[in-house]
This record gives structure tokens, sequence and C-alpha cells, in this order.
């Protein structure tokens, strides 16, 4: 079968497209014939060996698909059900979407909610996942859209795009913080009331800033973190959840302790029964309703083209692997 792996060789690893036996994937109690795989940046930065994510070699990249049971010795699941799998070391060291077939332990095999089809759910990925536990935190931390403006910033990937779209019909006012101005429509589009520069706000470097936003998301970390914690209103909930522009950040305890801001980290490695509640909140409530326009099909074969496009900062939303292409 046709399978991405990835290889010893030089400093991370490198991928390539490789075929292998099905007597070579990884142990599990379910097989799973792979019809979707999303494309994210961990994924490329795997593939193209650009950090130290791969634990063992080789390895089937991908780190979440979508499918259908081929084979199952767990009674929970039958031949022909629909699942999703996801986090739990896929893509890192057990094998992943980008082949197939894949092998599973069931405890890490999720069905697929109804109300969901498989490509959605695929599209969704990883990123839907998390920018659904992004907004579950968020509002158990007290935010509601009568509170204030909600920022988005990094608004064009994809966790970001699923973001704006689940708030935009949850009722919030969103504002998309990008640095791509040739997007704004596309942010409208899926929801954002306004859509601002990455500079359009200065930083004045205040122990605390104007109070602008009742909640933010943020997927660039660095110094525009440190501007964010400064910029919440009281109560301000900030929900993080990518590095895009670096790990660390200054800061001061001020905004934390005269406002009351909450910084919440997003962690997708939850348990089963935290990932299947906010699955079944995907196919429900928090269901996009622009899923179609975030994400985009593309064929196995072009899967380096997209690392590479994702790497570059040339994607906007998703790309998912269709394997029927």
């Amino acid at each position: 079968m046709k399978a991405y792996r990835i290889h010893a060789g030089g400093k991370f690893g490198a991928g390539r497209f490789d075929s292998m036996q099905r007597s070579e994937l990884d142990a599990g109690d379910v097989v799973v014939g792979v019809a979707f795989a999303s494309v994210n940046y961990k994924d490329a930065l795997t593939a193209r060996g650009r950090a130290k994510i791969v634990l063992k070699f080789p390895l089937v990249g991908g780190i979440d698909l979508a499918g259908t049971v081929e084979e199952s010795g767990d009674a929970r699941f039958r031949k022909g059900d629909p699942v999703i799998v996801h986090s739990f070391g896929l893509g890192v060291d057990h094998d992943g979407g980008y082949a197939e077939l894949g092998r599973f332990p069931a405890d890490w095999v999720i069905p697929l909610p109804a109300g969901l089809s498989l490509f959605e759910a695929s599209a969704l990925g990883v990123a839907g996942h998390t920018a659904a536990q992004a907004v579950d935190l968020m509002e158990l931390n007290g935010v509601t859209p009568a509170k204030g403006r909600i920022l988005v910033n990094g608004a064009t990937g994809g966790v970001a795009s699923v973001a704006i779209d689940l708030l935009a019909q949850r009722g919030y006012e969103v504002v998309a913080m990008t640095g791509k101005a040739d997007q704004a429509a596309y942010l409208k589009e899926l929801g954002a009331a306004e859509v601002v520069g990455r500079n359009e706000y200065k930083d004045s470097g205040r122990p605390l800033e104007s109070p602008l936003w009742a909640g933010a998301f943020d997927s660039v970390g660095g110094a525009q973190m440190s501007w964010l914690t400064r910029s919440m209103q009281h109560d301000g909930v900030i929900a993080a959840f990518g590095n895009a522009s670096g790990a660390a950040f200054d800061g001061n305890v001020l905004p934390f302790i005269l406002r009351g801001v909450r910084l919440v980290g997003v962690n997708v490695n939850n348990p089963i029964e935290r990932k299947k509640f906010l699955w079944q909140r995907l196919a429900t409530d928090l269901k996009p309703r622009r899923l179609e326009r975030i994400a985009r099909r593309i064929r196995f074969e072009e899967l380096e083209t997209a690392f590479d496009a994702l790497l570059g900062a040339r994607v906007t939303g998703r790309q998912v692997v269709d394997f029927s292409l």
C-alpha cells in the first residue's frame, strides 16, 4: 500500500513517499481504511526534518485521520464503522494517517458522531478539535458574547480559521488579526466582523495597555502574547495554542492581579472521553458553517508541495489529503 513515511537521516529524519506491507503497521486492535488525513504544521516540520518530533523510524506521518474500520479485535467496533483517530502519539511514535491503512489501539479510536461526514471530520482534524477546546475553555472561564470583542491572532491559520467560524456563529464579535492583508475577504466570509493588520495596534510597552478584548485566541506567541496579556479587559481570557513567533514572551503580573486576566493553555492530548465530548460539540452546536470554504482537498501525491507551502506561510485554512483522488 502507498504511504508517506519518515526515515532516519539528516538531523531529525526525512520524509518520502514509500510503499509498505500491512504487516509493517504498528500494533493495535483496529485496522482503519484511511479516507482522509489533514496536513498540519507539525506534519510539515516532521516531513522536512525541521524539528525533533518523530521518536522512531520509519514512521508513517500524519497526526490525524478519518476513515472506516476494516477489521477489529475489539467488540466496540465493526467493519464499516466510520471513525476518527488523532493524538496519542500519531505521527510521533505511532504510525499516523498518511497511508491507505492504519492500525491503532481501540482506546484511541473515536466513533464518528452523527452530523459529521468523514471529510468534515478530517477537515476539522486536530485543528478543529483545538478550536473547539479553546472555545469550550474560554466559555468555562466566563466569556460570553455580551462581554465584548474576541481577537483571533494569526487568523488565516487552520485552527484560527475554524475558531472564527465557531465564534461568529455563537454570536461573538470577532476581530481577525493577520499579516496577510489580501485575505481580508476570506476572513470576513468566515464571520470576522473586522480584519486588522498585525501592526495596527501599537505596543506602548506600559505594564497595562488600554483594555480591548474580552477574549483572545492566539497561535503566535512571542511579543504579540506579551502585548495581548496587557491589552485584555477585566476577567479577559486568552486561549493559547501556538508559538509561530516564538515560545518565549516578556510580561508582568499586573494584568493578572489587577484585571484578573487568565491565560489558558489549549492542549489536545486530553483523555478520550474529553475528545469524544468535543467531537460531539463539533457535530452539533459548534459545527462550522464554512468548512468547505476553510478546507481544500488535495491528492496524496501533493503532500510534499503542501508541506512546503505550510512552512513558507503560503497556506490559508486547511489542506486535506483525499485518498480517493
